[in-house]
């Protein structure tokens, strides 16, 4: 890393975007009263949109109460990481029309279970930061001011 690189950079909205077009798993972040829970889900990116596939369940159920979401995707590899968080309002495709187009996308389950929902999460901010990887500066030495 070099002495003068901040080793933490905010992404732009296209770079947000562009790490969310490179992944395929992502977790979502639910709330229903006091309770919150994360969901590893596979998705895609449609526009400026995200889409997963889900089952009746609770992950279901706690969008249709609540809709407001967190997703939250990272990556990382030997000298950079990165992670983009999305906040925005899920709701599951209800049109014939929009599910046959989201047929079109080629989301699939990673797992053999059935997911017969369609789920879009529509941002309402994306945020993301770029890390640059390395050793600990001394700790007890001599800090530079």
């Amino acid at each position: 890393m070099n002495e003068l690189a901040e080793p933490v950079r905010i992404l732009s909205d296209d770079e947000c975007w562009q790490q969310l077009s490179g992944t395929e798993l992502g977790r979502i972040v639910t709330r229903l009263g006091d309770r919150t829970d994360i969901f590893p889900v596979n998705y895609v990116v449609d526009g400026k949109s995200l889409l997963m596939r889900t089952a009746q369940g609770s992950k279901l159920f706690e969008l249709t109460v609540n809709d407001e979401v967190l997703f939250e995707v990272d990556g990382h590899d030997d000298t950079h990481a990165w992670s983009v968080v999305v906040r925005g309002r899920a709701h599951a495709l209800d049109t014939s029309t929009d599910v046959e187009r989201a047929d079109t996308l080629g989301l699939r389950p990673w797992i053999p279970t059935l997911k017969h929902v369609y789920v879009r999460i529509v941002p309402d901010a994306v945020s993301g930061r770029s890390f640059e990887r390395g050793p600990e500066p001394d700790r007890y030495g001599v800090q530079p001011y």
